[in-house]
């Protein structure tokens, strides 16, 4: 089985959600969960706070430059992510189809490289 990252995108400035859908998204995000836990393709999961949080260390020169905020200066980003393991593409295609409904995102799907992979 090869491991897949499903990226939840987000634009978090304008969600596109109410109150209630956001609790409907994460009651279906967490039965989502669950079912793939029992599937045997449950990796992990996570999800992330705005990007306003995050920190870029930037460690290429003799001194590391360490900046607030993201990397990326664009609408859409990063705000949670599973790592599943699926027989093929098309199966992991159909796992992200689902977590998309539950979590009512996109869901990017992209797998490890492979040892022989660079």
């Amino acid at each position: 089985m090869t491991q897949y990252l499903m990226s939840v995108i987000h634009d978090w400035d304008n969600m596109g959600l109410t109150q209630e859908e956001m609790e409907k998204s994460w009651e279906q995000t967490a039965r989502f969960n669950e079912e793939l836990k029992q599937s045997g393709r449950w990796v992990f999961v996570g999800g992330l706070t705005h990007p306003s949080n995050a920190t870029v260390v930037d460690g290429r020169k003799a001194e590391p430059i360490i900046t607030d905020g993201p990397y990326a200066e664009v609408k859409e980003q990063l705000g949670g992510f599973w790592v599943v393991q699926a027989a093929d593409l098309d199966e992991a295609l159909d796992l992200a189809a689902k977590a998309s409904a539950a979590c009512m995102h996109p869901v990017e799907v992209r797998p490890f490289q492979g040892p022989d992979e660079g």
